[in-house]
């Protein structure tokens, strides 16, 4: 089942569900003719769609709300976090390409650090999935919260068959002795190679999908801290605010210590380019992190 399938039957059977987009389509494109008037487009006005969107959740709707991850997560920002963040409503925020996912696109496009910002608003769930199958076996628990939610959207397909969701766990693919990796996002399919490469290094190699990034399975990264020698972390996202925070403010909270390698941006933009040409050039394919991961476990 596709995200727009999803969407499409889940409205149809749930009247209180209201589409909306900011003139950009490419996930929604078949449902104006599907739901009529619960379609809205507000053309490219963000914060009129957001502002738009906590109306109609006041009046019992959920609105599913769809834009460019940049521009609905940085030029939106104060309409989420006054509009909706604040009086905790029910809008779901769907992100299209973020990260590495806005591949042709110059740095205003880019969306590596959204995860910080909307991680910051209190009451503001944040997902990450792996690919299509991952983001439909989430959705339905994420659009029947209560609570305000953004979405990282990630339709590519994978080959990866993912366990159920279960709100706020993450997907532990497997535990190792000797380094676990947490990754979110399509890089999860990257690091699931590179595991296989350590593993033919003779490395013993956990892999956590961190598919649920606020709220945190802070038991998942314990278990992991507990169980392995070093931990990794692998985002499209800046350093700061991102995984690599969110595992080291659970390291505090438990009062833990653990070697974390950050694999992420730091503090820097990515060259614009085709999606293969940024991850050679920023050292996330299978093979460059494997290579970084074996020399920092070793």
């Amino acid at each position: 089942m596709t995200y727009e399938e999803l969407l499409t039957e889940t409205a149809l059977k749930d009247e209180r569900f209201i589409v909306m987009t900011a003139e950009n389509r490419a996930l929604v494109r078949n449902m104006p003719k599907a739901l009529g008037s619960r379609f809205v487009d507000t053309g490219i006005t963000e914060q009129t769609m957001v502002g738009m969107a906590a109306g109609l959740a006041l009046r019992g709707r959920i609105p599913v709300i769809h834009a460019l991850a940049p521009f609905l997560t940085m030029r939106a920002f104060e309409f989420i976090r006054t509009d909706v963040g604040i009086a905790r409503l029910p809008v779901k925020l769907s992100g299209y390409i973020p990260g590495f996912l806005s591949d042709g696109n110059g740095p205003t496009h880019q969306a590596i650090e959204d995860v910080a910002i909307l991680r910051g608003i209190p009451g503001m769930e944040v997902y990450s999935p792996a690919d299509e199958d991952d983001l439909v076996k989430m959705l339905p628990d994420i659009w029947s919260s209560p609570a305000p939610a953004y979405v990282r959207i990630n339709h590519r397909k994978g080959n990866y068959d993912h366990a159920p969701y279960r709100p706020g766990q993450a997907e532990v693919i497997s535990e190792g002795s000797d380094v676990t990796l947490f990754v979110y996002g399509f890089l999860f399919e990257n690091a699931l190679q590179a595991k296989g490469l350590l593993e033919k290094a003779g490395l013993s190699v956990g892999l956590v999908n961190m598919r649920c990034l606020k709220p945190v399975d802070e038991e998942a990264i314990v278990r992991a801290v507990k169980g392995s020698k070093k931990l990794v972390t692998i985002e499209d996202h800046f350093k700061t605010g991102g995984l690599w925070s969110i595992v080291a403010e659970v390291l505090l909270s438990h009062r833990l210590t653990a070697e974390v390698l950050p694999l992420s941006l730091g503090e820097r933009w990515f060259r614009p380019g085709m999606l293969s040409q940024v991850l050679e050039a920023e050292g996330f394919t299978p093979e460059k992190m494997a290579d970084k991961i074996l020399t920092y476990a070793q």
